[in-house]
């Protein structure tokens, strides 16, 4: 995994980092390191194997559709297109700057709104729905929402947080993290996802 210097960023006026940060605009994707990504350009094939996972474990096809909510600049939805060619693509994002460096061969929808918001989809009509490190960013109020909407569009669902197991990971994430909102155990995301009726995969990284 990628090395991170937990203490450099902890000690680097770290609030105010945290506050520009979650404007979620140019500074957070494609500013100093301190605000977030510090350039996030794509990469050929670095978002393949996530893509071919996905494939693989949903039966997607050119004929599926594919929801991804943080979706960034796309870069995984263009994996997706050029993996299944014709295959149907939404996103959504917050972040106007992500959106507008988007892929430029992208052919997909992506919506400018919050993900905590009503998905303007109908009941079951997306194929697969995926969020991959965003919904830590919300409060729980703002989840008791989100997930509900997943599970209403989706016939899948696959989502992505960051966690931690022990005192040392927890630390670690505190020290790291700029955005998240909602940092819990693996058991109580699980009691977030029973209680507001997700019931879609799901999966945690950890900062160890």
């Amino acid at each position: 995994g990628t090395k991170r210097e937990y203490m450099t960023r902890l000690m680097d006026d770290k609030v105010a980092c945290m506050k520009e940060a979650r404007k979620f605009e140019a500074n957070y994707w494609d500013g100093e390191r301190r605000y977030g990504y510090g350039g996030y350009q794509y990469i050929p094939r670095r978002w393949k194997p996530v893509a071919e996972g996905l494939i693989k474990r949903y039966g997607l096809t050119s004929e599926s559709s594919v929801l991804d909510l943080g979706c960034g600049k796309g870069f995984l939805l263009y994996e997706l297109q050029l993996l299944l060619p014709g295959i149907q693509l939404y996103g959504m994002d917050r972040s106007k700057h992500a959106i507008m460096n988007a892929h430029a061969d992208l052919d997909a929808a992506i919506m400018h709104g919050r993900v905590e918001h009503p998905l303007p989809f109908d009941d079951k009509t997306i194929d697969l729905v995926i969020s991959l490190g965003c919904l830590h960013n919300l409060t729980l109020s703002e989840l008791a929402r989100t997930l509900p909407e997943i599970e209403r569009v989706a016939e899948h669902g696959y989502i992505m947080v960051e966690s931690f197991r022990d005192e040392a990971e927890w630390f670690n994430l505190c020290a790291w993290c700029l955005t998240a909102e909602s940092l819990m155990r693996p058991e109580d995301w699980v009691f977030a996802y029973e209680h507001f009726g997700y019931r879609g995969d799901y999966e945690f990284i950890y900062f160890t």
